[in-house]
């Protein structure tokens, strides 16, 4: 009985990453941003949760990843991509077409997940983009009053091509997941770490798109060493 039931908890810790992704969409269709970060942000450690309880109580099954997959295209695809929308739709009120752009990163997220899930390359290390990181990056920008920004409309539609391109890039990206807490071995996460500590203290929650910048820069400058 104990073990049915325990087969169960990463699944259910799954679902409550896949509710706040909804969540997060809801925020965003009122083009409420802070409200949307929050959800997004308790759907990114909800998806850790579910992995680690997995490992912990070796409860792994084909049902658990693929619902894992679904929760994080939901979470880190779509909301960021209604955010998205939401914003150039007031940035650019005469287009009916433009803002939905941001759309290109729910199919590029799918494509992300759908390689990471196939490619045994990746258990280290990531090769292009995670979606949570695309989706903290967009939920991080969009606390920024973009209105007073020049050409903000085509800054954002370049962004999103970016994005959308890391994702599914052969770029080596590196994990933050420490196997001790020797320097020697974990050097670049700590530097990435410390930075991106100074960099939240300063800007608070506006600060999370240049803590994903730095990641990427980062990651780019090591060549996702780990």
């Amino acid at each position: 009985m104990a073990n049915s039931i325990t087969k169960h908890i990463p699944n259910t810790i799954t679902c409550c990453n896949l509710l706040s992704g909804c969540m997060a969409v809801m925020a965003a269709f009122h083009a409420d941003a802070w409200r949307a970060l929050l959800w997004v942000v308790a759907g990114a450690l909800f998806d850790f949760c579910d992995g680690l309880s997995a490992r912990l109580l070796k409860a792994y099954s084909p049902i658990g990843k693929e619902l894992d997959s679904l929760a994080d295209l939901v979470t880190f695809g779509l909301a960021p991509a209604m955010l998205c929308i939401m914003t150039l739709r007031e940035l650019c009120p005469e287009s009916t077409v433009y803002p939905y752009i941001g759309l290109v990163l729910v199919a590029f997220a799918a494509l992300r997940l759908a390689k990471f899930n196939t490619d045994e390359r990746q258990t280290s290390s990531f090769l292009g983009l995670a979606v949570p990181a695309n989706a903290l990056f967009w939920c991080g920008l969009f606390q920024m009053d973009l209105n007073s920004v020049p050409g903000a409309k085509w800054i954002i539609g370049a962004l999103v091509l970016l994005f959308a391109g890391l994702m599914v890039s052969e770029i080596p990206m590196f994990s933050l997941k420490f196997k001790n807490l020797k320097w020697a071995d974990n050097k670049i996460r700590f530097i990435f770490l410390i930075v991106s500590v100074v960099i939240l203290v300063l800007l608070r929650e506006r600060g999370l798109a240049a803590v994903i910048g730095w990641y990427i820069i980062l990651s780019v400058l090591t060549k996702g060493q780990h």
